[in-house]
């Protein structure tokens, strides 16, 4: 990457906080200024302390003169303390909060990005960004912000005091520090490189190796700000200490000048830890800048059509979609009417293309235009929001919440009666093994319901979605961990509960489909044969050796 395209993507990265460094500058600004004053304090010591010291070697001190300039210093280390507390209150409080904007920004535009999104973006790399990344920017935005403010205050402060004693001794003290300046430059850019990989690595890599490099790179910062000050030091001894023999200064002067190096050498030291601190920060920025530059796949018409009234129709017209990156389409020239009220199988082995078309259905990924009609309207021509507020979905991999049994069961629908949720669970023949549980419906099934059997999971949220009353129903293989029995009796269940409704039931399993009005048989993504039971075993031997075969299967397991 060139300097200046590395420039316009820092740019960019900054952009994120900048709303928000607007939003709380009054604490910022507060911040700023009570360092500022903890650091002008400081400087005060040394010149009571050059004061005590000339009256002693004069041989003028007195008790009371000595006791006045330890009130004087006693009270300037208070003042250091209550100013130290405020910045740490002010400007730590702003990377927290920075933080937490920054992290509600990010999830709220999680929210709005769909399927193909999250196919590219793993889940570990998001997690990342959410606590390491955001971790550094909060760490860049308040120690890393104080550390260079204090640094550029204490060090101009420092070098004026300095220079106010004896410019020509300052002169030299500072001849090192180009050398750190042109060390950290070069030291810059590698940390950049390594850090962006450490943070691109990190959802693989362990916690361990990640500290173990990051500590590699503090190590090698530290010990040559350390070499820049300590050089300064020693040319400071020297020639200073020639200048008290000769009596150009006096020996106040001197410890007040040391006083002023070594106040001096924590800016030098910091250099290292501030560089580090917000490469880390903007290397962070970057990564999550490009997560909240992704825009959605899918999105609103620019002037969209209301949904029409009615029960659902489905109409797929020659529909055809491919995933990217993909070398085969995963639905080819489908054509189909699914009728308001019908409750349709969909069977084929896997990667038939089934779960495909209940995604699209579900308007999780794109298609082209008229490819899908609902009651006659281009799917395209929907706002999201108004097809996906007419579909109940049960995707393969049920989520259940870490809560109660009826929580979860209401969770789309939060004004449901409890008698409501129990007809749900009684649909769904759960009904029976929640009473059974410790506390019934209000037992808390922990996260993602580790407590409760793959079966019980899968009804639970077949439930929850039969409660939302949705004139769609699609149940995408997610009565697979139920016994054959069971979802028999589920399925036969649905068709008394939803007269008028439309449903779609994707099953491995034929048999708890025989009663279904129509069966729709996929296979390599295309539609090879639709009808009902006794039709299909008539006509489509594909149909037939598929039921023949899980027939067979049966009679063995049994």
């Amino acid at each position: 990457m060139t300097r200046t395209a590395a420039g316009a993507k820092g740019a960019s990265s900054l952009g994120l906080v900048r709303p928000f460094v607007r939003q709380y500058s009054p604490r910022l600004v507060g911040g700023l200024a009570a360092l500022l004053a903890v650091d002008l304090l400081q400087l005060g010591i040394p010149r009571f302390v050059k004061k005590a010291v000339d009256l002693l070697r004069g041989g003028t001190a007195s008790q009371i003169a000595l006791a006045q300039i330890a009130l004087a210093i006693f009270l300037l280390a208070l003042g250091i303390a209550g100013c130290r507390f405020v910045w740490r209150y002010l400007i730590l409080g702003f990377s927290r909060l920075v933080e937490r904007d920054l992290r509600d920004d990010f999830f709220r535009h999680l929210l709005i990005l769909d399927r193909p999104f999250f196919q590219k973006k793993p889940v570990g790399a998001i997690m990342a960004l959410a606590t390491n990344d955001l971790a550094a920017v909060q760490l860049a935005g308040g120690m890393g912000l104080v550390a260079c403010a204090d640094a550029a205050i204490m060090g101009i402060a420092a070098l004026a005091c300095m220079a106010y004693i004896n410019p020509h001794l300052t002169l030299i003290a500072v001849i090192p520090m180009p050398l750190l300046a042109l060390l950290t430059r070069v030291l810059s850019a590698r940390l950049h490189r390594r850090f962006l990989k450490v943070q691109e690595q990190f959802s693989h890599l362990t916690e361990f190796a990640r500290s173990t490099i990051t500590g590699i790179r503090l190590l090698k910062a530290f010990p040559i700000s350390g070499l820049v000050g300590n050089t300064s030091l020693l040319l400071a001894i020297f020639f200073g200490g020639r200048l008290v023999i000769l009596g150009t200064i006096t020996v106040g002067d001197f410890v007040a000048f040391i006083s002023y190096l070594y106040m001096l050498t924590w800016p030098m030291m910091a250099v290292g830890w501030v560089v580090n601190l917000f490469q880390r920060g903007l290397t962070s920025l970057g990564r999550l800048d490009e997560v909240m530059q992704a825009s959605p796949t899918l999105a609103d018409p620019e002037q969209s059509v209301s949904f029409p009234v009615g029960p659902t129709e489905i109409s797929l017209r020659n529909l055809h979609f491919q995933y990217e990156g993909q070398g085969q389409p995963a639905l080819a020239e489908m054509s189909c009417v699914i009728r308001p009220g019908e409750i349709v199988g969909l069977v084929g082995r896997s990667g038939s293309g089934k779960s495909t078309l209940c995604h699209l259905l579900a308007r999780q990924y794109p298609v082209e235009d008229g490819a899908i009609f609902l009651n006659g309207a281009d799917i395209n021509r929907l706002s999201l929001a108004s097809v996906r507020e007419r579909v109940a979905y049960v995707p393969q991999d049920v989520l259940l919440f870490s809560d109660t049994v009826a929580a979860n069961i209401g969770f789309g629908n939060p004004a449901a009666s409890q008698e409501q949720i129990v007809d749900a669970a009684k649909i769904c023949r759960i009904h029976e093994e929640i009473l059974g549980f410790s506390e019934g419906y209000q037992t808390r099934i922990g996260e993602r319901g580790v407590k409760l059997s793959g079966g019980q999971r899968q009804r639970i949220a077949l439930a929850r979605a039969i409660l939302l009353d949705r004139p769609l129903l699609i149940i995408d293989d997610s009565l697979s961990a139920v016994d054959l029995e069971t979802e028999q009796e589920i399925i036969s269940g649905l068709a008394i509960f939803l007269p008028g409704r439309t449903c779609l039931i994707v099953s491995h399993r034929i048999t708890p489909l025989r009663n279904a009005a129509r069966i729709m048989v996929l296979e390599e993504g295309r539609l090879v044969a639709q009808g009902n039971h006794a039709e299909l075993l008539a006509t489509s031997p594909f149909y037939r050796t598929m039921y023949h075969q899980q027939q067979m299967h049966r009679e063995e397991e049994l």
